[in-house]
């Protein structure tokens, strides 16, 4: 069975820039997850480091079964086509009561892929509300050109710039994408989205994957790497990346380690 998107629903992305809520993934896969990522924070000592927050996929065989999952790529495939490509990976992970935020911005303003053809799936691995700091997107303003961003570097800003876009945001207009865990939501490269600060009793976890269709390149840097995670890739503009060999393993944990340095040179270049 097949989980393909309507015309309406691929309609409907292409006017407002995201969709949600779809279920995919179940109770048990959910609480596995997220027992196997907090035992590894426990074997650390603490929380994820930002470091590993990042490209999990690499070093975590059920992270990367999850950005395979049939029922993630059937949708991600009525809006990319048949050739996917895992670009990045991120855990997004809120501590209950922190001040951490996400302030609004473009993913596109910084990330260097062209075209646009660019998506996130989001992935709720515990519940996502407006209380734990949920994503919110500005419906239609992916349908128009990047806006000017400030880069902030704020202490609680999780992102790795602190970027900020240079437009007032109507809060009138702003959607709330709550999620309950194992639901994801998706949303265009170029869609204006934050978060606020998770204010819940309990930590706020969410995966986002972000997905490219073959064709897309990488323009502001050279030796990109991306993992094939559907079809065939014809144009060979990423280095394909080694898959994890298990949860957590050394070698996992150092090819993560690598790419992810790799990636950051790229990405932090304008910022120099």
């Amino acid at each position: 069975m097949t989980e393909h998107l309507s015309p309406a629903e691929v309609a409907r992305y292409e006017r407002d820039g995201y969709l949600f809520p779809y279920k995919v993934m179940d109770a048990a896969e959910v609480a596995e997850a997220r027992r196997r990522i907090e035992a590894f924070e426990r074997k650390l000592g603490g929380p994820l480091p930002k470091e590993l927050r990042h490209r999990p996929h690499l070093y975590s065989s059920t992270i990367d079964a999850i950005v395979r999952s049939p029922r993630i790529l059937d949708r991600v495939e009525s809006l990319l086509g048949p050739d996917i490509l895992c670009w990045e990976s991120v855990l997004f992970i809120k501590e209950s009561k922190d001040p951490a935020f996400i302030s609004w911005h473009q993913d596109a303003a910084y990330w260097g892929l062209e075209p646009y053809d660019v998506l996130t799936a989001w992935v709720a691995l515990s519940p996502s509300t407006r209380a734990s700091g949920c994503m919110r997107v500005l419906p239609g303003s992916h349908a128009g050109g990047i806006a000017a961003h400030k880069d902030t570097f704020a202490p609680n800003n999780m992102l790795s710039r602190g970027q900020e876009i240079q437009v007032e945001v109507d809060e009138a207009k702003v959607v709330d994408i709550e999620l309950p865990p194992g639901s994801m939501s998706l949303h265009h490269v170029k869609i204006a989205h934050g978060s606020d600060p998770n204010t819940a009793d309990d930590r706020r976890i969410g995966l986002a994957i972000r997905y490219i269709p073959a064709h897309v390149r990488q323009t502001i840097g050279r030796d990109d790497t991306a993992t094939l995670v559907r079809g065939s890739d014809h144009y060979r503009h990423f280095e394909p990346e080694p898959r994890a060999d298990g949860d957590f393993t050394e070698a996992g944990l150092a090819n993560q380690d690598r790419l992810r340095r790799r990636r950051m040179e790229i990405l932090m270049r304008p910022a120099a």
